[in-house]
């Protein structure tokens, strides 16, 4: 009988595990050196000025949304269809997350939603590139230097991911979660990325304590650092991000050229961008002989991971049914979070994982 196919696995190699314990060895486990040479590989990588190591992906956009220095009540936009931290962290600042629907073929934020949700109180837009693939930055930046907006980038699934040629995270302020199930690892930890020096300095300040040096602290900061052990891996695992990358695409390739079922749609890809595969996801489609959920069942039984990310719009989540987002209208949004499914694109499929993939949902049988 085959091995499990899992719908995500980290790759974690010979030189990953002797940078830990180089660390190790060394004594010095917190924030250090490793961080250090991480932030600045990691700001070469994107081309931006300056890295911000933190200890996870959620607390770079709480610290993104708080470097702004916003007020309660002010609002920021986000999209409808996301993971929901997008949307906390304006909830963490005492602001309020105002949702924009999404593109129906790229699942990212839909321009001229977002223009209509624009009020007086409109203080910054997130935008996400979903499962990997940028959303329209021209557009959007367009939007938000008219209207005098901040806009931060929701990287977490979009590491090495291009809009144009140019590395996602490099346009606004970008933020990067390293999950283990991400396109690079640390095990924990993300990353703030800025070409606005003052705002970097400020990231800087709230990531440990607001101290200055020396037990000198000049404002409520916190204890967001990373660890020189997160560090020293993701120093490793960047050097191998485009290689991970290449697979990745070239494995959803496999998958979009191979599976013929009517009413499944394999993923679009936007003209101009490199779309980087986090997840490989799927629209079921009305025309489709089953359901969603047979067909993830049968997945399942074949051994095969699948998943839905995210089967709820935001605001359709209790957390903010309580808040009172009760008449929410994001259609596409809701639509969209009823059809789509996820199958596996990691690096670590073989070529035969990819065949039984696309010949078991080929064969699936209502």
């Amino acid at each position: 009988m085959r091995d499990f196919i899992p719908i995500a696995k980290p790759i974690i190699g010979d030189e990953e595990i002797r940078a830990v314990g180089e660390v190790l060895k060394s004594g010095m486990l917190a924030q250090g050196e490793f961080v250090k040479r991480f932030e600045d590989e990691f700001s070469n990588y994107l081309g931006v000025k300056n890295s911000i190591a933190v200890n996870n992906g959620t607390v770079a956009l709480d610290l993104a949304v708080k470097a702004l220095g916003l007020k309660p009540g002010d609002e920021v936009i986000t999209p409808a269809f996301t993971f929901i931290a997008t949307a906390n962290c304006a909830l963490y600042q005492g602001l309020r997350p105002v949702f924009a629907d999404v593109d129906e073929k790229t699942f990212n934020i839909d321009p001229d939603d977002l223009q209509k949700k624009i009020t007086t109180r409109t203080r910054a837009v997130i935008g996400v590139h979903l499962y990997g693939q940028p959303f329209d930055l021209s557009a959007v930046q367009e939007i938000c230097l008219d209207k005098g907006i901040a806009l931060i980038e929701d990287c977490a699934q979009a590491h090495g991911a291009e809009y144009q040629g140019k590395k996602v995270g490099s346009f606004g302020t970008g933020c990067f979660s390293f999950y283990p199930t991400k396109n690079m690892t640390t095990g924990e930890g993300g990353m703030i990325t800025t070409n606005d020096d003052a705002l970097a300095a400020r990231l800087r300040l709230l990531r440990s304590h607001g101290d200055t040096g020396k037990y000198n602290h000049v404002s409520l900061g916190y204890n967001y650092r990373m660890m020189n052990l997160q560090g020293a891996i993701g120093l490793v695992q960047l050097q191998r991000l485009e290689e991970f990358t290449a697979k990745r695409i070239s494995n959803a390739r496999f998958l979009s050229e191979s599976i013929k079922v009517k009413g499944i749609s394999t993923p679009y890809q936007a003209n101009n961008v490199r779309h980087v595969y986090h997840q490989y996801v799927v629209r079921i489609e009305d025309s489709f002989a089953s359901s969603r959920e047979k067909l993830l069942e049968y997945l399942q039984a074949k051994g095969i991971g699948s998943a839905v990310h995210y089967p709820k719009a935001v605001y359709e989540q209790p957390l903010y049914q309580e808040l009172g987002y009760t008449n929410e209208s994001c259609p596409v949004s809701e639509d969209v979070s009823r059809r789509v499914m996820s199958l596996p694109v990691h690096p670590s499929l073989f070529e035969e994982d990819l065949q039984y993939i696309a010949k078991t949902i080929n064969s699936f049988e209502a």
